[in-house]
Order: structure tokens, then C-alpha cells, then sequence
């Protein structure tokens, strides 16, 4: 196994295999949160192990991606009720009406001391202050199912362009520019900003990695795998990216120069799709079977 790649993985369950662990990320508090998108609920793990599923009644929609905000609250998604959730490291929620029909997925803070997220049905990128305010904004070109979006390393919000084969930057004052994929089908999800200044972000549809850097410029690298479905992407403490492999229930790394490890989780079909690096520096991992991965490095 090539320097750098051994990796120890350990598996806690946290809810039943319908709950649907989906997405995480490191809170302010110390602790892992997490959406359990069945089950309607949100999740608080620390990195000993520690559980604590809130709020102790269920949200009104299934919460997908969750991300910490800028005010020190979790800020979450709800795809099919259209808004946006906030929590506190308390559990206090409060729920902000997003554009009707929107479908909001993937969601980030920005440079501007916002949210941002991305509107998976109307093809739009939206805004929400930490007051609930929301605006939304127009992209060029066709719809194309904004599906994940990151904080760039430009002052810009960059995004992934499921339905259209492409990614997307947006500046705070809204405006946008869309850069197409050389490989046709690669219906981009998982976006994050690299170690080395650019964008990664993976193709489901096509089995690879892809690269963009600010300029536009894309470098594509393809897994051992071509039906290994990469979802969720981040940068490791190592100076790394790693990824989930849906597909084929794998955690994958990959450096800046393009060389491509591979680590089996240890339950067979376990659907993994967050990924985020914990408190702890190790890589944490969201199993929609009703686990989270914890990956140790070194």
C-alpha cells in the first residue's frame, strides 16, 4: 500500500438501517452532527462515541445536508419540505420557508457571512442570512440540477451541476459563470476546495475525480472502479482529498497529483454518502445503513 493511504476504520451504529445517516459535518462544539434523512431527525456524536439524536420530535421533512454556520448554529437542508433548518448546539430549531419547489440539497457558508445553497429543481443557487432571510439567483445556461456547493478559495461559491454535466461559481453579489465537463454523463455531486487552490469534486455518473481550477481549467481522474458512484468529497487532514465510493462501499483518497487509494469499509453495501473531518483529524463517514465510519489516518 503506497505511503500515506493506511487508514483504521471503526463503525458506530447510531440509529436503525431505515434512518438514513446522510449527510456530516464537524460542529462547533466539538462533536460530529448528522442528517438522519428518514427518520427526520438530526444527530450529535462525539468522537468517543457519545449519541444524541434531536430534536426529540421529528422535523417536519427529511434534513439531507447539514453544515455549520458562521453563528455558531447548524444550518441544514430539507429537499422535499423546500427550506432551509436551523439548529443550535442546544437542539433548538427553527425552519425558513426556501423558493416554492426549490429542492434544496447541498449547503455552505460563504465569504459573506451567509448561507448558501443549492436549488436541485428550479436550476438556482439561493442565499439565506443567519436571520432567515433567503434570496435566490439565476444561473446561465439551462437548468441542471445544482446539487453541491463549497466555499471557494476566490471569494466565490462554486457548485456542481448534477443535470447539466458541468460546475458553477457564483460571487456574493450573484454573479455566475458555468464550466462544462470534458466526460459525457458525469453528473458531478461532492465539491469541496483542495489543499492545492482548486476545486475537486466527484462524478458519480462517469467513476472519477474530477479537478477545476479557479480559472476554469478541468483535470479528470478515473477510480479502479468505473461503477464505484464517488458522492461526497473533502480534504483530509493530510493534504488529501477523500471521497465516499457509494457504489461500492469503499472511503477513497486521492493527493493533488492524482495518485488513487482505496479502503474497504467493514460492512458490505453500507451506502456511504457524508464525509467530514471530525474534531478528533480523522475522517468521519455517514452510512445511510445507520452507521458512522470513523477513519483514522496513519
Amino acid at each position: 500500500m503506497p505511503q500515506g493511504s493506511h487508514a483504521t476504520i471503526k463503525e458506530f451504529r447510531v440509529a436503525g438501517a431505515e434512518a438514513g445517516p446522510y449527510g456530516i459535518t464537524a460542529g462547533p462544539d466539538g462533536a460530529l452532527w448528522f442528517t438522519l434523512v428518514h427518520e427526520r431527525r438530526i444527530g450529535r456524536m462525539t468522537p468517543d462515541g457519545g449519541l444524541t439524536l434531536l430534536p426529540r420530535a421529528p422535523l417536519g421533512d427529511g434534513p439531507l445536508i447539514i453544515t455549520a454556520g458562521p453563528d455558531g448554529a447548524l444550518w441544514f437542508t430539507e429537499f422535499q419540505g423546500h427550506r432551509i433548518g436551523r439548529m443550535t448546539v442546544g437542539g433548538e430549531v427553527a425552519e425558513f420557508a426556501a423558493p416554492e419547489g426549490c429542492g434544496p440539497a447541498g449547503i455552505a457558508a460563504g465569504p459573506d457571512g451567509n448561507l448558501w445553497f443549492a436549488q436541485m429543481n428550479t436550476g438556482r443557487i439561493g442565499r439565506i442570512g443567519v436571520g432567515g432571510e433567503v434570496g435566490d439567483f439565476a444561473l446561465p445556461g439551462p437548468a441542471g440540477a445544482p446539487s453541491m456547493i463549497t466555499a471557494g478559495p476566490d471569494g466565490a461559491l462554486w457548485f456542481t451541476l448534477n443535470g447539466a454535466n458541468a460546475v458553477g461559481r457564483i460571487t456574493p453579489g450573484g454573479e455566475a459563470a458555468v464550466h462544462a465537463l470534458p466526460t459525457e454523463g458525469a453528473a458531478p455531486v461532492g465539491i469541496t476546495t483542495g489543499p492545492d487552490g482548486a476545486l475537486w469534486f466527484t462524478e458519480i455518473g462517469a467513476g472519477q475525480i474530477g479537478r477545476i481550477t479557479t480559472e476554469g481549467k478541468v483535470t479528470e481522474f478515473p477510480l479502479p472502479d468505473p461503477a464505484a458512484r464517488p458522492h461526497a468529497i473533502v480534504t483530509g487532514p493530510d493534504e488529501a482529498l477523500w471521497f465516499t465510493e457509494w457504489g461500492t462501499a469503499h472511503v477513497g483518497r486521492i493527493t493533488p497529483e492524482g495518485r488513487i487509494d482505496e479502503h474497504i469499509l467493514p460492512t458490505r453495501d453500507c451506502e456511504p454518502h457524508g464525509i467530514a473531518v471530525g474534531p478528533d483529524g480523522a475522517l468521519w463517514v455517514a452510512l445511510e445503513t445507520g452507521a458512522l465510519a470513523r477513519v483514522a489516518i496513519g
